[in-house]
């Protein structure tokens, strides 16, 4: 596994403030892409000892909520087997940390992966710049879903995916009611 980057105290990829990897592969080379550069499962840097150790000082800190794999795709195949083992130390030593990730692929496609049962919430879809809207919440195009991973694997239908939060306009539009009280992931 390659990557690009480490963002830390991240507000734009997930719940709360979140380590984020930008790993190296996508096979996706959705038009309007806003990380190009990610593309290349060769580009970036080889994922080593050092990298693994900057994550986990990151999940060390009590507000950290957790870490977001993105990209590229972190469901690219140079990635995967990569990804699981990381997510599986991860969730071992960080059982309270969630773990999103962030794939072109759709969630048909992947919810049976194994490394499904480490993520906690998946962004699926490719992203369409016909679709795009910034009052979107976690996902840039309107195809894409934000999908709540074990409440979606525990019903009867796991193909039916639980969504894990709404749209910013929703949200507004509900909240902005006086007798609204409930948070945007209710």
């Amino acid at each position: 596994m390659r990557y690009h980057n480490i963002t830390k105290d991240d507000m734009l990829n997930g719940d709360g403030l979140r380590v984020v990897l930008w790993v190296a592969g996508c096979a996706h080379c959705c038009k309007g892409c806003q990380n190009p550069v990610t593309w290349d499962p060769d580009g970036g840097l080889p994922f080593d000892g050092a990298a693994r150790a900057e994550i986990f000082e990151q999940l060390d800190k009590s507000y950290i909520s957790g870490i977001t794999f993105s990209g590229g795709d972190p469901l690219h195949p140079s990635n995967r087997l990569g990804v699981r083992e990381l997510m599986a130390q991860i969730k071992e030593k960080y059982p309270d940390k969630t773990i999103w990730l962030y794939t072109g692929d759709s969630w048909e496609n992947i919810l049976y992966y194994p490394m499904m049962k480490y993520v906690d919430v998946v962004v699926d879809g490719e992203f369409v710049q016909e679709k795009a809207d910034p009052k979107l919440l976690w996902k840039g195009s309107a195809n894409q879903r934000v999908i709540d991973v074990k409440r979606t694997l525990e019903q009867p239908d796991p193909l039916v995916p639980v969504l894990h939060c709404r749209d910013y306009e929703q949200v507004y539009i509900e909240t902005s009611r006086p007798s609204a009280v409930k948070g945007c992931c209710d």
